[in-house]
């Protein structure tokens, strides 16, 4: 199992008086076609600047120049920064960490949406529990259009503590980066997001935090995580690096599980990986990607072949030619 270089430090913030509670960082690089309606979801909850620092980050984009949008939409609400060089995907996060101003940071891609109500239904827990590490609700995808094409798992019905989290993370990622907010103080104490990783970082970086702070839970649909042909997600399933990342992700999130449930958890993670990757062929398929899906069957099947990835595969040819079962 690789080692793995300690993650990047996050410098702590000289304590002010007037620390806004919330700091929602959007990076944004090369694409502002969903910029607009990122900013107008945080916008029409805005509590004012004294609560909420809302600053968009730009990779150093070449194409689209998402200032003069910033401007128009956040009429000098939002500020704007742009980065001397491009960092990548993990650099932007890391980024946004370390501009933001508030105690609590929420990390919202250019082309994700936050529904009515999530700073405010958020509030009050935060506020009453001082131990709590991160906070994140049920979320779903949406299209291009904004339509919801899927919602993720309840993982619990009443808002709370969700006990031994890091049994789930630590098998799967199960929150995306518009759905969670972390205190400043968590990322300052266990450090950024991890450079070795690509599109993982963030998996990682949530099964860290559950291991070391209880996380808390809100059950109301309040973000969205949208999927597009130009998505990093997209990109990274195009490039069949998905698998590879996730097996690094996991060799990384291996020292944080139980000594004694870890090799277990790592094989249930591995089939679920190798189960997404079948996932993705069958949408390659059925999208005449022909040579991309085997390439995600291979792959997939490089990670692990248990009797449920078996399945999957004999499935397969059954779903491309009927959708889904």
């Amino acid at each position: 199992m690789p080692t793995y270089p300690a993650p990047p430090e996050i410098a702590a913030r000289h304590s002010a008086a007037s620390k806004p509670i919330w700091s929602v960082m959007i990076p944004t690089y090369n694409r502002t076609t969903y910029l607009e309606s990122a900013l107008a979801g945080v916008l029409a909850q805005d509590p004012g600047p004294q609560e909420m620092q809302i600053e968009v980050i730009d990779d150093a984009s070449t194409l689209d120049d998402p200032e003069e949008l910033v401007q128009q939409v956040g009429g000098g609400r939002v500020s704007f920064f742009r980065q001397s060089r491009n960092l990548g995907l993990v650099g932007s996060w890391n980024a946004c960490v370390e501009r933001a101003a508030g105690d609590w940071v929420h990390i919202l891609h250019s082309d994700d949406l936050v529904y009515p109500g999530f700073y405010s239904t958020l509030k009050p827990a935060l506020e009453a529990r001082g131990d709590v590490g991160a906070a994140f609700c049920r979320w779903t995808i949406v299209d291009e259009k904004g339509e919801r094409v899927w919602t993720s798992d309840l993982e619990r019905s009443a808002p709370g503590i969700l006990p031994d989290f890091l049994n789930e993370i630590g098998v799967s990622q199960r929150v995306t980066t518009p759905s969670i907010v972390v205190r400043r103080s968590v990322y300052e104490k266990l450090g950024g997001f991890r450079r070795e990783l690509s599109s993982t970082a963030d998996w990682e970086m949530w099964a860290r935090i559950a291991a070391h702070f209880p996380i808390w839970y809100e059950p109301q649909i309040l973000a969205a995580w949208r999927v597009h042909a130009q998505s990093q997600t997209t990109s990274v399933v195009r490039s069949v690096e998905n698998v590879a990342d996730g097996l690094r992700c996991l060799d990384a999130i291996r020292s944080l599980l139980p000594a004694e449930r870890a090799e277990g958890m790592s094989r249930k993670a591995r089939e679920r990986i190798a189960l997404r990757a079948l996932d993705e062929a069958r949408e390659l398929w059925n999208g005449g990607e022909f040579a991309l899906a085997l390439c995600q069957v291979r792959e997939g099947l490089r990670c692990r072949v248990s009797l449920r990835v078996v399945k999957a595969l004999l499935l397969l040819p059954i779903k491309s030619r009927r959708g889904s079962l």
